[in-house]
């Protein structure tokens, strides 16, 4: 029985991406767990970029079945769009992909009260506008639609009008916004069902029944553990749960099943939106990586702050999720630097050393304690090989593992998927 767990360490777009599809040719189901068409997970194969928000990533690759979980918010249309672009490049997707019944769906109305809730804070969360807290919102109050329900019609329309209703009275009431008329919905909803309907099924039987064959599982969650709405820097934080919980919740695994958790951290770290950030360089060491690791968003296209590698908070996440070994991404963009910075430690306003806060608030008096390591010269892009490192960058990498307890077993050294470094599989793949 082997299930591995794929998550994000900082605030998202740490390269899970390609990891992911790296290690697709091991596996048998490839599995997201959490998030919605907020995630942004960019896999270069040949050249050629893909960007997927829903579809798992591992669907690159044949004869692999992607599953998305239950504890995913699935938008209709952005996968119908989603299977569309892969189709035309010629993967083979309808008969590879499942859908869990119980992910719950996120319809218009999600969308409009995201957007105007956004407009009425006076300190902005950043959120994509996408309806994803507000269909994590239904699901908590029990009323959202869930993809199994388009598999009938008498209770889709039973479940949505009455939804409907009380979404009218808050878009009119509170937003002064449109009404959404439920017919208009459910005529969409009944063509979604024609395209997806086949694929949807009862996924936690599937994968229990896979692992106990002797299929390999491998889970892939969205955005990152700094973002996880428990664990991250609240309210500043994401819906969902991408820490190891949101891997069972969300997969409908148990704690037994898994066998191997993986965290994905860049080599520097970087935010998008809104948020405290200790590490975020304001001057032109953080300007240098943005340009240098194309730091925009995937899903929005926004700039993405940039700064100094965290090794406090790592340390946190490692101990939450049971971390069993790092992977390295984007090396290659402090490539050039005289001087790294690392931050090894928190020091507040009365001079004492503090962990990682749980609350947003908490940071503000934080000051980072850094420690100062040498760059390197020459490029590392493309490097297979450790000893074809730079020693500099070698020395980086080894104290990262030093500072933060857990070894590093992978590092990206480019975006394909053949720029990698495997200091030890913890796939099982050769």
């Amino acid at each position: 029985m082997s299930c591995r767990v794929i998550i994000g360490t900082q605030w998202g777009d740490e390269g899970k991406a390609k990891i992911i599809d790296y290690f697709t040719a091991g596996a048998d189901f490839i599995v997201r767990y959490q998030g919605g068409a907020n995630a942004g997970h960019t896999v270069v194969v040949n050249g050629k970029k893909f960007v997927f928000h829903l579809v798992p990533s591992g669907m690159l690759h044949p004869g692999k079945t992607c599953v998305i979980g239950n504890g995913v918010v699935v938008d209709p249309e952005q996968l119908l769009r989603e299977i569309a672009v892969l189709e035309k490049e010629g993967y083979e997707v309808r008969s590879n992909l499942l859908i869990s019944d119980a992910a719950h769906l996120i319809l218009p109305y999600h969308k409009a009260l995201d957007e105007a809730m956004e407009e009425l804070r006076t300190n902005k969360i950043g959120t994509t506008k996408r309806g994803i807290g507000e269909s994590y919102s239904d699901k908590c109050l029990r009323v959202g639609v869930r993809a199994g329900d388009l598999l009938d019609e008498s209770l889709l329309r039973e479940r949505l009008s009455q939804t409907v209703r009380m979404k009218n009275l808050q878009l009119e009431k509170i937003y002064g916004k449109p009404v959404m008329q439920a017919e208009a919905i459910i005529a969409d909803l009944l063509r979604y069902r024609d395209e997806i309907g086949g694929m949807i099924t009862n996924t936690p039987y599937l994968l229990h029944a896979a692992l106990h064959s002797g299929k390999r599982v491998l889970l892939e969650g969205a955005q990152g553990n700094m973002l996880d709405i428990d664990h991250g820097t609240y309210p500043y934080v994401t819906s969902s749960n991408p820490t190891i919980g949101g891997a069972l919740m969300g997969s409908g695994l148990n704690a037994f099943d898994i066998t191997e958790v993986v965290g994905i951290t860049k080599a520097y770290v970087t935010r998008v939106g809104e948020g405290p950030f200790p590490t975020e360089d304001h001057c032109e060491a953080g300007a240098l990586l943005r340009e240098r690791g194309g730091e925009f968003g995937a899903t929005t296209g926004r700039p993405r702050r940039c700064g100094w590698f965290d090794a406090v908070s790592l340390r946190e996440v490692v101990r939450i999720n049971s971390v069993s070994g790092l992977c390295i991404t984007k090396l290659d963009v402090l490539d050039g630097l005289e001087t790294i910075n690392m931050c090894v430690g928190y020091e507040d306003s009365s001079g004492h050393i503090v962990g990682t806060p749980r609350d947003s608030a908490d940071f503000e008096s934080l000051v980072p304690i850094y420690e100062t390591v040498a760059g390197w010269e020459g490029s590392t892009i493309g490097i297979t090989a450790w000893d074809q490192l730079p020693l500099n960058a070698r020395r980086y990498i080894e104290r990262i593992a030093e500072v933060v307890g857990v070894g590093v077993d992978i590092v990206s050294t480019g975006p394909d998927r053949t720029e990698t470094i495997i200091l030890r599989d913890p796939f099982g793949r050769a």
